[in-house]
């Protein structure tokens, strides 16, 4: 990876709505195999199904995922699995010997002979029942390069080393709030890299969209019509309507009443009144917004404020 790359950025695109997403959604990091791995090993699918992630801290490897992809992933590489799939990572080259987990700074004192890679694993969970949303808008797995044009990469990759590489004791709690962010900026990196993606995410990186969703997001209780974003957008009410089916596949008026419920399970779940939360997404009547909100999750609005929805 490139040293000369120190500073931790963002994508340049319009992703701040993206980011709020991210926030709501409120995800959790952790770490299940921090290791270099050596000797004749392989390394396999952890719990099918869940969101997890593999950062190469040091070698290469071998990753195949039957049915969807095989090939070599350097240092630096980040491969994330939305649903975890079943797969295999193993040495690039024919290694001998019985397999072992050795710590950072063990690997030190490896033989030049010995071949090992370093490899950090991690789960990630979400904390809102619409996480799958996302997690349905990305590909079975994808794969953010090491010479991706990313600096942040670089920057979260040399903090998680130098702390694995500690000579004091590494902290896990460090290492799961680094491999948060990685994953956070891993996502909105592959939408900058995909402008072309079809969904709802695509949405917060289209040139013109984007300001329409930014500014609703902004005041979501604002009475938007279809007049105002488009002004928004800098486009006619006709273009915008139309351009912004046929980017997402969704109307306009599905987006504004999903991302308002998404909101508002956020803020029942918290312990917002119905009324307070109501008002924060634009209902003036409680029991238009009730049945809104048990129609879009099919459960109630007094069951999320009691924490057994999920």
């Amino acid at each position: 990876m490139n040293a000369n790359k120190t500073a931790i950025h963002a994508p340049s695109t319009g992703t701040d709505a993206f980011s709020e997403l991210l926030g709501l959604l409120r995800l959790d990091a952790e770490i299940y195999h921090n290791a270099t791995v050596c000797g004749d090993w392989v390394i396999n699918e952890h719990r099918i199904g869940m969101t997890c992630f593999h950062l190469v801290t040091g070698g290469s490897c071998l990753l195949d995922v039957p049915g969807h992809l095989k090939t070599e992933l350097l240092c630096g590489d980040l491969v994330i699995f939305p649903k975890e799939l079943a797969h295999s990572m193993t040495p690039l080259a024919l290694q001998t010997g019985q397999q072992k987990h050795l710590s950072y700074q063990e690997a030190k004192f490896l033989d030049s002979t010995e071949a090992g890679t370093g490899m950090l694993c991690a789960e990630v969970q979400f904390h809102h029942k619409s996480s799958v949303y996302l997690l349905n808008e990305l590909p079975a797995v994808f794969i953010i390069s090491h010479d991706s044009d990313a600096p942040w990469m670089q920057s979260l990759f040399d903090m998680i080393l130098a702390e694995c590489l500690s000579p004091n004791t590494v902290s896990r709690a460090i290492l799961d709030k680094l491999s948060e962010m990685l994953f956070t900026y891993a996502l909105r990196q592959h939408l900058v890299e995909n402008p072309d993606h079809f969904g709802f995410l695509a949405l917060y990186s289209h040139e013109r969209l984007s300001k329409a969703i930014n500014a609703f997001h902004q005041q979501p209780a604002k009475h938007w019509t279809l007049g105002t974003l488009a002004i928004e957008a800098a486009l006619s009410r006709t273009v915008f309507v139309e351009i912004f089916k046929s980017v997402s596949g969704w109307t306009v008026s599905q987006y504004l009443t999903w991302w308002r419920m998404q909101l508002a399970w956020s803020q029942l779940s918290e312990g917002k009144s119905v009324a307070e939360t109501a008002d924060l997404v634009g209902y003036k009547s409680e029991a238009a917004f009730s049945r809104v909100f048990q129609k879009t999750f099919s459960t109630t609005v007094g069951q999320v404020r009691r924490g057994i929805s999920m």
